[in-house]
């Protein structure tokens, strides 16, 4: 592959494989039943292992939940985590006072810096069908000068992402999300010549994505049977570039076909075709940067330049627990109502109806929990509370 376009082609594992400046990325995509009512499972969790449950079991994990899904307050230091939910929901809540419930294609970023707490926890809010659940966790490393910076909390609403359709010949369609990195591409078969730019949101001021030079992009691709797409090279040559094949059974990337899903790593400087020649939908996650090109010291939820400053930071976290868990259990829920909104440590409130026809602050619609909350608590859910307190599982 001396010439080729492809320099690496791996079979996708758990975590995925990354490249500097990207940390880890993970696909979590379970096929949760009916709820219970209580936000949990409609379904026996007898021969799972609670609290490290990662078996996908029937399907669907509770990973470090008790009772719901997810991830329970957990800390970090030195990077940011991007949480892309594609399908079903996730609320968040942090150590700042910030609170969140996002699906449906929305995504948090999320600077760590100095310190966070926070968790992240999969509501079933359906108790008459299913409740599936999609969404991708990248971390993003930062550079040593942001590695102190202040915590920052970030939603892009699907409903500003900006999204290009682009049309092969025959009129299969390839539809990018551009979530982060700017894409200059021809825009419709009618006039091939002409480019249209899709400018993503604005990432967090400390973030490697706020640096024009470093070059990084978060794009998804979703190519129908027959599309083509040539997959424009990178602004910045010394970027680089993996894209991720995770759905579908085919796809030919730079006249290679690849039949089994896989971590593709390519020249940034190139132009790659892409082509789905099979009769089902091919998906890609895209991760493009350029290199940080800094030692990492990691070690579980904190990634620090040196040995030095890891243990630093376990200090520290024993000592200030970061601001410490405002929350009076581990894993709020945001209540039984399906409505998208964010809560930022300001103050500010945001909330999205359902379906996706516009935004505006109304307070009365965020959970009464989050946003009556003052003082030095925030009170959860009251039904999980209530849960917690009687040992439901």
């Amino acid at each position: 592959m001396s010439d080729s376009a492809i320099l690496q082609i791996q079979k996708l594992g758990f975590p995925w494989e990354t490249a500097d400046p990207f940390l880890f990325c993970v696909h979590h995509d379970d096929a949760y039943p009916k709820g219970n009512g209580r936000f949990g499972p409609d379904a026996s969790l007898a021969g799972r292992n609670i609290g490290q449950d990662f078996g996908r079991k029937d399907g669907w994990s509770m990973y470090h939940g008790q009772q719901v899904p997810g991830f329970p307050s957990h800390p970090h230091r030195g990077f940011e985590t991007v949480t892309i939910v594609r399908k079903g929901l996730t609320d968040h809540s942090d150590s700042l006072g910030a609170a969140a419930r996002f699906g449906g294609g929305d995504v948090q970023w999320l600077t760590a810096g100095k310190g966070i707490v926070h968790s992240e926890m999969f509501p079933l809010l359906a108790t008459d069908k299913a409740n599936p659940l999609e969404l991708f966790q990248i971390w993003l490393n930062l550079p040593a000068r942001s590695k102190m910076c202040e915590p920052h909390f970030t939603m892009l609403w699907a409903e500003d992402i900006p999204h290009r359709f682009f049309e092969s010949s025959d009129g299969a369609v390839t539809e990018v999300a551009v979530i982060a990195g700017r894409l200059e591409g021809a825009h419709t078969k009618a006039d091939p010549a002409a480019v249209d730019v899709a400018e993503p949101l604005a990432p967090p001021p400390d973030s490697w994505a706020s640096q024009a030079d470093a070059d990084v992009a978060i794009w998804t691709l979703r190519m129908e049977p027959g599309a083509r797409w040539t997959l424009p090279p990178a602004a910045n040559a010394a970027a680089r570039r993996k894209l991720y094949f995770f759905q579908g059974h085919s796809v030919s990337v730079a006249g290679e076909t690849i039949t089994q899903h896989a971590a593709i790593e390519l020249r940034a400087a190139s132009a790659v075709e892409l082509a789905n020649s099979g009769s089902d939908v091919v998906e890609f996650l895209m991760l493009q940067g350029r290199p940080i090109g800094e030692p990492v010291a990691q070690y579980g939820p904190f990634v620090m330049n040196t040995e030095a400053e890891l243990k630093q930071a376990f200090d520290d976290y024993r000592r200030t627990e970061f601001g410490g868990w405002p929350w009076p259990d581990s894993a709020p829920v945001h209540g039984p109502e399906n409505v998208r909104f964010a809560r930022h440590a300001n103050g500010r409130v945001e909330t999205l109806s359902d379906a996706g026809d516009g935004r505006a602050v109304m307070r009365n619609l965020v959970p009464a929990d989050v946003a009556e909350a003052g003082g030095d608590e925030v009170a959860s859910s009251a039904v999980l509370t209530e849960n917690n307190a009687r040992g439901m599982q």
